[in-house]
């Protein structure tokens, strides 16, 4: 709760929280029952309760998407919002954190799409990284720094800017100074060399 006031308090454009899960020991671990029709009647009411208590007038209260709990797709995300029912509640939008399929990977260019199309309208942040195949069988995929991996960010920013051209990116998970300034010049050079492009 103070998080969320604190957030509407400095105009920011929102206060991001995972649902989490009371299944195992850890709070954001993968368990069968984060899927449960319990834990959702749970979490919707979790996010109208920090909702109503804080009632905020500029920050949208949001839940990352989750590569094992909810909400672990677009269309989740959008059954959140409408069972919610708060103006609000918006996306706090992680593909990466989606992409849990050889489909979503292998063709994440359609997912960016399928994303962005859907959720029109809720996303006011987004988180930026990038994601790789491990050669391991079976299928596993690796986070990792922008650049490094096969998510089509120049796609991923251009649909971003359209939804909002103020759109918050961020860059999380690494592990030092070097390696966020590495991602984001990465970054601005795919803005540049877009920017450039007739």
């Amino acid at each position: 709760m103070p998080s969320a006031n604190m957030a509407d308090a400095i105009g920011a454009a929102c206060c991001v929280n995972v649902v989490g899960t009371p299944y195992g020991p850890r709070w954001d671990g993968g368990y069968r029952d984060n899927f449960s029709s319990k834990l959702w009647g749970m979490a919707v009411g979790m996010i109208r309760q920090v909702i109503d208590a804080a009632r905020p007038r500029h920050t949208k209260f949001c839940i990352e998407c989750m590569p094992w709990m909810i909400p672990s797709s677009p269309d989740e995300c959008l059954r959140l919002i409408e069972d919610v029912d708060r103006a609000e509640f918006g996306t706090h939008l992680d593909v990466v954190n989606m992409i849990t399929t050889p489909r979503r990977y292998f063709y994440n260019d359609e997912f960016l799409e399928e994303c962005f199309r859907k959720l029109h309208g809720t996303i006011v942040s987004c988180h930026l990284k990038d994601i790789m195949l491990k050669q391991e069988y079976t299928f596993q995929l690796q986070e990792c720094a922008c650049g490094e991996g096969q998510l089509d960010i120049k796609r991923y920013v251009r649909l971003a800017s359209a939804e909002n051209v103020s759109m918050p990116m961020i860059i999380e998970h690494l592990t030092s100074d070097e390696e966020y300034a590495a991602s984001v010049r990465y970054v601005q050079e795919l803005l540049h060399l877009r920017n450039g492009e007739h």
